[in-house]
């Protein structure tokens, strides 16, 4: 696989993961398909969508040319050959953790820097009532910035061994996915089975009530550390 197949590559999974997460969204706010799965009741702001569409697309070309440099600039360092599933599944698991780990010092620091709070994150959360796209509502500081998880977690996985373009790929695919599905304000019965994974509902209470909750992709860091949103 060249240089280029894996940018392009890397790139596809993106916009592939994000179109789902536009149609996800159209289902949710002009559909009563998903109404009995609402957590919230208040209903969402008239023209919502078109509202935030231009700092979802300016996030998003910030996601997709970052991700797609990249991978280009770090093709020597990305294994293209397919290895057998147990190693992908563990540097996607590790990226994941560490990812998760960056995510929630940052995310609590936004919120108990008040600086940072008022003038940056916001933002996001005017989405008190979010839908799936909500999750590239941000201030493109804090976009960027939270991204770096992911390349603190990727290069530790290079101190070790190559980066799976594979494992790249699905991390990619469904660390995006999970951020969608968060942001539905929806809680759908097969996702609140999986155990560890954080619910809609926690990342929900969240947005509604500006404290607590601060993990994105697993809960136990806000049970580890006692933020846990109580009412």
């Amino acid at each position: 696989m060249s240089r280029e197949w894996v940018a392009i590559g890397t790139v596809l999974v993106l916009i592939g993961s994000n179109f789902f997460g536009l149609l996800y969204s159209i289902l949710v706010l002009k559909t009563d398909l998903f109404k009995p799965f609402r957590i919230q009741t208040k209903a969402y702001q008239k023209a919502i969508f078109k509202k935030r569409m231009p700092l979802f697309l300016f996030n998003f070309a910030i996601l997709i040319s970052v991700a797609g440099f990249g991978s280009y600039l770090i093709y020597d360092s990305i294994d293209t050959t397919f290895i057998p599933i147990w190693m992908i599944g563990m540097q996607v698991l590790f990226a994941f953790i560490i990812d998760d780990f960056w995510f929630y010092f940052f995310h609590r620091w936004l919120h108990e820097n008040k600086f940072m709070l008022k003038h940056i994150h916001s933002i996001h959360h005017r989405a008190t009532t979010p839908f799936p796209l909500e999750y590239l509502y941000a201030h493109p500081l804090e976009w960027m910035l939270g991204m770096l998880g992911v390349v603190i977690a990727f290069a530790l996985i290079l101190v070790v061994m190559p980066i799976n373009i594979y494992a790249l790929w699905l991390f990619g695919m469904l660390r995006n996915l999970h951020e969608i599905h968060i942001h539905s304000d929806l809680e759908l019965p097969f996702f609140s089975k999986i155990p560890f994974l954080s619910k809609t509902k926690h990342h929900d209470d969240h947005h509604a009530r500006l404290t607590g909750n601060y993990a994105s992709t697993f809960s136990w860091m806000d049970k580890l550390f006692k933020t846990t949103f109580k009412k």
